[in-house]
């Protein structure tokens, strides 16, 4: 046996032989999304931390889903449903702690769909009222005439997801888990709810003029009222926003624990808005609101708005050519 092969082997026993000597004292931080967990607790008599991380996935455990046993139905809704599972078998007591992924379905997926997962490229654009009259609003129109929000009427009127609906009032709002969270009580670092609202003249805030300041103001105080009572957490650790572009065009809201960083560019600026923030702009943007406004977003080469024209719109110039380097540099200015 060559040295490096010992070396290992010895310090794998080594860190083996102290995490069996670990006696835990308390959960510094357990993170959801993450998937991270630090432990505080002693070796020895001296205090020590663990950080476990569970590892991304490998091909292994994904190319045999259809030999999955184990699988907890959370919902369905139209094409959308999700449920827990396990991939591995080892170190299960019962079948219910053995559930470990939360797997989303959708099916049958469209061509949107695929895009919107799909790895990309994105870009900043400064969206002006006309390129949303002519290249936004027919996007939206079509995706309104050709059936992209039956899940989303099939909740507001006929019942869908009855059972983890926590709040519904046909003359305000219905609010709900997300399908990226379980709804578990136990995960509430990584809430997420969405409230969508019982108006179809709104679809994106484009749509939101002055007079609907004090509508949204009485939608988020009876938001934050309902989250803190359901799920007994502060007020101010929720991330109250919207999106623009959103993924849908039925005006709703988000909401989500300020723990809760899983959710990629959703919480990114150039995407979500928080609603504070909007009824802030409201009150000095006039009677129409954010109709005549420049609305700067990122958007993605995928999404169906960069073919429709927004590619038109980009900044691809450069900045900066070689003759302004010549210049800058003789001017004593650095650029590397």
């Amino acid at each position: 046996m060559n040295n490096t092969t010992s070396n290992t082997i010895t310090e794998y026993s080594i860190i083996k032989n102290l995490v069996r000597d670990f006696k835990l004292d308390k959960v510094l931080e357990s993170n959801p999304q993450t998937k991270t967990v630090s432990l505080l607790g002693k070796i020895k008599n001296e205090q020590a931390i663990i950080i476990l991380e569970k590892l991304h996935f490998d091909e292994n455990d994904y190319k045999h889903l259809t030999d999955l046993q184990l699988v907890k139905d959370i919902a369905c809704n139209d094409i959308y449903h999700w449920g827990l599972i396990r991939f591995e078998e080892y170190g299960a007591v019962d079948e219910e702690s053995r559930l470990n992924v939360k797997l989303n379905l959708i099916w049958p997926a469209t061509e949107v769909h695929i895009k919107k997962y799909i790895e990309q490229k994105f870009h900043i654009i400064r969206e002006t009222p006309e390129m949303y009259v002519t290249i936004v609003l027919p996007y939206i129109e079509e995706m309104h005439n050709n059936g992209r929000l039956n899940w989303v009427y099939n909740i507001l009127y006929k019942d869908a997801e009855l059972d983890r609906i926590i709040y519904k009032d046909p003359k305000e709002f219905v609010l709900l888990p997300d399908m990226k969270w379980s709804g578990e009580p136990e995960e509430i670092d990584a809430l997420y709810l969405v409230a969508i609202v019982y108006r179809d003249d709104i679809r994106s805030i484009r749509d939101l003029r002055y007079k609907d300041r004090d509508w949204l103001i009485e939608i988020q105080d009876k938001i934050k009222q309902i989250v803190t009572c359901a799920y007994k957490i502060e007020s101010d650790v929720l991330r109250i926003f919207v999106h623009y572009q959103p993924s849908y065009y039925h005006f709703h809201i988000h909401v989500v624990n300020v723990k809760q960083f899983g959710l990629k560019d959703g919480i990114s600026v150039g995407k979500a808005i928080l609603l504070d923030d909007i009824i802030e702009n409201l009150k000095y943007m006039g009677e129409d609101g954010y109709k005549n406004r420049v609305i700067t977003y990122i958007i993605g080469e995928s999404h169906g708005l960069w073919e429709r024209g927004l590619k038109d719109y980009r900044e691809s110039k450069q900045n900066c050519s070689n003759d302004d380097i010549k210049e800058a540099k003789e001017e004593q200015i650095i650029i590397k």
